[in-house]
């Protein structure tokens, strides 16, 4: 079975696989030889959105020893439907978003992305289901790099509930919309949003 990585770093994308992965879209080949992840991070250009690949025979092995060059950071989410057959969305920093956040200490994967829905949102969820993917990105906090590393869950609300944006978030939308309403969300999101989309077969 074909193993896969994606990390995220701005609107950056680079797979780690060893299969190169039937896409349309342009991707750029890295030479696995001289690679070191370091230094891809910091001449990466913060304003393009390109995607890059690295084929190795083992994907597993080279994203565990650029995972141990960064700091890990633990945080979880939710793709939440509801009754009526829409997803909750979040408009924050100026994208749409699906709520998550950061696990606290003693606290597992999937009652942290309860917790966080359930604050961003002002919901309550009813199920908190299967786990539909994992997505990491990478980013510099106080100077040093740090792979966030998000599990993503699938969730359910009885009825359609009235959403209660976290302000203090910087959540200044928190919207249900239909299947047939996504367009200006995949204009105007992260490619890790794309990804569990994708896992929870929305696109």
């Amino acid at each position: 079975m074909s193993q896969n990585y994606r990390i995220y770093i701005n609107d950056n994308t680079l797979f780690i696989a060893d299969l190169m992965p039937k896409r349309v879209k342009k991707i750029q080949q890295l030479d696995i030889q001289d690679f070191d992840f370091q230094t891809f991070h910091k001449n990466l250009s913060k304003v393009s959105a390109k995607e890059y690949i690295l084929l190795v025979d083992r994907p597993k092995k080279l994203f565990t020893k650029i995972q141990k060059d960064c700091e890990l950071i633990k945080a979880a989410g939710g793709l939440v439907k509801s009754a009526e057959g829409n997803y909750l969305f979040i408009f924050r920093n100026k994208k749409w978003d699906l709520p998550k956040g950061k696990v606290e200490k003693g606290e597992g994967m999937k009652e942290a992305a309860l917790r966080e829905v359930e604050e961003e949102c002002g919901v309550k969820i009813h199920t908190n289901d299967e786990k539909l993917c994992k997505t990491f990105h990478v980013y510099v906090l106080n100077n040093k790099l740090v792979l966030k590393k998000t599990n993503w869950y699938s969730m359910t609300v009885k009825g359609e509930p009235k959403l209660i944006p976290q302000k203090e978030e910087g959540i200044t939308k928190a919207v249900w919309l239909s299947e047939i309403e996504l367009n200006p969300v995949l204009k105007n999101t992260y490619p890790s949003i794309i990804q569990v989309l994708e896992a929870g077969e929305l696109l």
